[in-house]
């Protein structure tokens, strides 16, 4: 796709890695047929095709119409196009562009404005987030359907986490919303872990990743969490630990991007990328269990997120690392579709996400799975809503598999 950048960004990092993604495009169209958004409303502008023709349309200097925001803001952000791009498009980095231009070119409305700063002044922050949640807890029978479905109806316990003990160590990413609204989560991977002769430990001065922020285009604001996670992690790195473990996996997606992101910045650039080089996610780090059957021979439904299989490539790991243990796993149709969570997605662009979640949940349901497991906080909040089974991170699953081999 021929682009003729505008003198504003031509010259800059962000415009150079723009013009070259676009160069790749050959507007086949073959993105349409796996965007979830373009399925449902079948418009163009609501396609990846058609958002790169926004984007670029920006990038040569247009002035953008006030739609653009509206289809930018329909954007899961989910990737599959990028799995069917056969020319190796990078959709996400320019969609990031793309929504930063488009901020500060169009007035967003007040009411829109006020619920982003409130998702970002809220959801990274788990000591701010949890009296709501609890508070959201006892009045969930009275809520909209819509914030309903993403409140947890009870909160499983963590359990006993470790204490570190092996000469093996691993970091933990431990400090957004996942540790309020699933606690269980990391607890039973520092379990597994240590089964494994590794100590899963944490880092206090870490918090979110940012990715809720950066995915807002408040890219400061995202860069400055990043810059926090680095100088907490660090440390723990250069003391000996093997990894930045990540349990949730579209936060780590965005922390793999940090060298990236920080490329420009010359006090972090060096860690940062030293920081996406050692990210793992969960399921790169846990081992295969020992043979042997699990007496909980459970009939399981996986749902992959999109930052797992189209962001990260690791799609088959969940269901590797649970068959072994003696779990029967269910087919599911249409595997790559995304539940419509993608993070703060689900409450700023609400009926799109509840029309992706219930066909997601109906999918999943229709083996009558004893278990729906997944692997990311945001995808096991949106299902857990609106599967009659029960929704857990796999790594729960595997804890208690694995107690037992």
């Amino acid at each position: 796709m021929h682009t003729t950048l505008a003198d504003f960004i031509a010259t800059t990092a962000a415009g150079e890695e723009a013009s070259e993604i676009l160069r790749k495009c050959v507007h086949c169209g073959f993105c349409n047929a796996t965007c979830p958004t373009y399925r449902l409303l079948g418009d163009e502008l609501d396609g990846p095709r058609g958002r790169i023709y926004q984007i670029k349309e920006m990038l040569e200097g247009a002035e953008p119409a006030a739609s653009v925001l509206q289809h930018l803001d329909r954007c899961l952000g989910c990737r599959a196009c990028e799995t069917t791009c056969p020319s190796g498009v990078e959709y996400g980095k320019l969609l990031d562009t793309g929504r930063e231009l488009a901020e500060q070119r169009v007035q967003r409305g007040r009411w829109s404005q006020l619920q982003r700063r409130v998702l970002r002044w809220m959801f990274p922050f788990p000591l701010r987030i949890a009296p709501w949640l609890r508070l959201a807890m006892r009045v969930r029978p009275l809520l909209p359907r819509v914030l309903a479905a993403h409140v947890p109806p009870v909160l499983t316990p963590p359990g006993a986490w470790p204490e570190a003990r092996h000469a093996r160590r691993m970091v933990a990413l431990a400090g957004c919303v996942q540790s309020v609204a699933t606690p269980a989560t990391s607890a039973a991977a520092a379990r597994v872990l240590d089964r494994s002769g590794i100590s899963l430990v944490t880092a206090p001065a870490a918090g979110c990743c940012g990715a809720l922020s950066h995915h807002l285009a408040a890219r400061e604001e995202g860069l400055d969490f990043a810059r926090r996670n680095i100088d907490a992690w660090i440390p723990l790195l250069e003391a000996g630990a093997e990894a930045v473990v990540a349990s949730a996996s579209g936060c780590g997606l965005h922390l793999r991007d940090y060298g990236r992101l920080l490329a420009s910045d010359a006090a972090y650039a060096e860690k940062a990328a030293r920081v996406s080089a050692a990210v793992r996610d969960l399921t790169e780090v846990v081992p295969l269990p020992a043979a042997g059957a699990s007496p909980q021979r459970l009939r399981v439904a996986v749902h992959t997120p999109c930052t797992l299989q189209h962001g990260q490539h690791l799609g088959g790991r969940v269901e590797a690392l649970l068959r072994a243990t003696g779990c029967e796993l269910l087919p599911v149709a249409d595997a790559g579709t995304c539940c419509g969570s993608a993070g703060s997605y689900s409450l700023l662009q609400s009926e799109l996400s509840s029309q992706l979640g219930d066909a997601r949940a109906r999918a999943l349901q229709a083996g009558a799975p004893d278990v729906v497991v997944t692997a990311n906080v945001g995808c096991q909040l949106q299902l857990a809503g609106r599967c009659t089974a029960p929704v857990r991170h796999w790594i729960e699953v595997l804890d208690e598999a694995t107690r037992v081999l």
